[in-house]
């Protein structure tokens, strides 16, 4: 369940944004590019920066998933690129095809900025951790990785949670170092079918 710090979406709003998902989804299957909207056909809510994911299931398993960390552009245009990106630039699936649309569903997750953690050792960091509320991103020298808040669900247990995102990040589960940092973020996640 996302937190409570991150709900800034009426209903309108998110029926906007899974509109755009699902248009430029449909727009790529057409012309092999993202849907461009303008954002100033769009509220001031959706023409803000912030940073999205777009995740896409069929029949219950992952689809595809592409997002940003951080804001880069108007939430309205991170969203039809993230959704087209989740469909066909996933390097983990191949292109989607358009017989898939009729099972996939499709979730949107809108990220607060990421915060900085402070913690003595993995001990402290561990306590720290708020199941199904934080995202975490993990960062030590070249490795990176993070995990929505949904992860929570599939890995509900702190120390299993963060030595998954290590071994996402390229690190062994075991890692620890005392340059490894570690930011939480939480989202507004909302979804549905075509």
């Amino acid at each position: 369940m996302p937190s409570s710090e991150a709900h800034t979406l009426d209903a309108a709003a998110r029926g906007l944004l899974l509109e755009v998902a699902w248009e430029s989804i449909r727009h790529g299957l057409a012309v092999g590019a993202p849907l461009q909207p303008n954002p100033a056909d769009y509220p001031d809510v959706l023409r803000a920066a912030r940073a999205a994911f777009v995740t896409l299931h069929r029949r219950g398993a992952l689809r595809g998933c592409i997002g940003h960390l951080e804001a880069r552009q108007p939430l309205v245009l991170d969203v039809a690129d993230n959704a087209f990106a989740a469909a066909f630039r996933d390097p983990r699936f191949g292109r989607l095809e358009p017989w898939e649309l009729e099972d996939l569903e499709l979730d949107c997750s809108v990220l607060t900025p990421p915060r900085p953690m402070t913690f003595r050792d993995e001990p402290d960091l561990l306590r720290q951790l708020r199941p199904h509320v934080d995202g975490l991103i993990l960062e030590d020298g070249w490795a990176r990785g993070t995990f929505l808040p949904a992860v929570w669900e599939s890995l509900p247990e702190p120390r299993q949670f963060l030595n998954e995102l290590k071994r996402k990040a390229g690190l062994p589960a075991n890692y620890w170092s005392e340059t490894l940092k570690v930011s939480c973020y939480q989202t507004e996640s909302f979804g549905g079918r075509s």
